[in-house]
C-alpha cells in the first residue's frame, strides 16, 4: 500500500470543475462566470456555506448571518461581504431556497454555486473557497450550529496571530467548552464514539485544536489558497 501510495501520489491535486460549475445564476436569472481565488480580492469577507439537503435548516442560518452582516455594513459602510452557498448536489430544494436570498439581497452579496454531483463537505467548501472574492474567508455550516455573531471571536483570534507569516493565518472556532452539556444529550454509544474519534484525531493528526469538527473557521485569502490547493480528500 505504501509503495502504491508513493508512486501514485501527486503534490498538488487538480481541481476538477464541471462546465456547469464554472458559472452561477445571478438574481436576474442570467449565468455569470465565477471569480477565482487567484484574482485580487474585492470584498472584505467571503462566507462559504457548504449545503447538502439543507432546505429546512438553511433559512435559519441565512437569516441570522445576513442580519448580522447587514447591520455591520450599516455601521461601517467600508465593510463589504458575500455569502456563497454551495449546493453539494442536493436532492431537495436547497438551491431554490438559497436563490430566494440571492434575489432579495442581490447576487453581489449572495451567490449560489450548484455542484453537478455530491462531492462531500471538503469538496463543497473548496469549490466555494476557490470562487470567493474576500480578503478573509469564513467556513460556516448550514445547520447554524454556531451563532454567526461569534465571528467576532474568531476574528479576534486571527488578529492575535499577527504578524502573519506570508499573510497566512487560520482561526478555528471551538465548542469544546460546551462538551459537558452535549454529552448529557447524547447516548452512551455516541459518547463512546465521540471520545474514540477525538483520541484518534489527537494521536494521529492534530493535538493543539480541541474541536476539529467545528465548521466555523476563518482564513486569510493566502492561507485558504495554500490549504485548499493541497486538499486531496474531498469527502470529509
Amino acid at each position: 500500500i505504501c509503495m502504491i501510495a508513493h508512486i501514485t501520489a501527486i503534490k498538488m491535486p487538480t481541481l476538477h470543475r464541471h462546465e456547469e460549475e464554472k458559472f452561477f445564476v445571478n438574481a436576474e436569472g442570467r449565468k455569470e462566470s465565477v471569480p477565482s481565488i487567484h484574482d485580487p480580492p474585492t470584498k472584505e469577507l467571503s462566507v462559504v456555506v457548504p449545503s447538502y439537503n439543507e432546505e429546512d435548516r438553511l433559512p435559519l442560518m441565512m437569516d441570522e448571518a445576513l442580519d448580522f452582516l447587514e447591520k455591520r455594513q450599516k455601521q461601517d459602510p467600508s465593510f463589504t461581504y458575500e455569502v456563497i452557498v454551495v449546493d453539494d448536489g442536493s436532492k431537495d430544494q436547497t438551491t431554490k431556497v438559497a436563490m430566494k436570498y440571492c434575489k432579495k439581497y442581490g447576487s453581489d452579496k449572495v451567490r449560489v454555486l450548484s455542484l453537478v454531483k455530491n462531492r462531500g463537505k471538503g469538496g463543497a467548501v473548496r469549490m466555494g473557497v476557490f470562487s470567493s472574492r474576500g480578503k478573509k474567508i469564513l467556513m460556516a455550516d448550514a445547520d447554524g450550529a454556531t451563532k454567526f455573531a461569534d465571528i467576532e471571536k474568531v476574528e479576534e483570534g486571527l488578529k492575535n496571530l499577527q504578524p502573519w507569516p506570508n499573510q497566512m493565518a487560520i482561526s478555528c472556532g471551538s465548542r469544546a467548552h460546551l462538551e459537558k452539556d452535549s454529552i448529557a444529550k447524547r447516548s452512551y454509544f455516541r459518547t463512546l464514539l465521540m471520545y474514540g474519534f477525538h483520541f484518534l484525531v489527537r494521536f494521529l493528526c492534530v493535538k493543539e485544536i480541541r474541536d476539529t469538527q467545528c465548521g466555523f473557521k476563518l482564513l486569510t485569502r493566502e492561507a485558504a489558497l495554500r490549504t485548499f490547493s493541497a486538499l486531496h480528500v474531498e469527502r470529509w
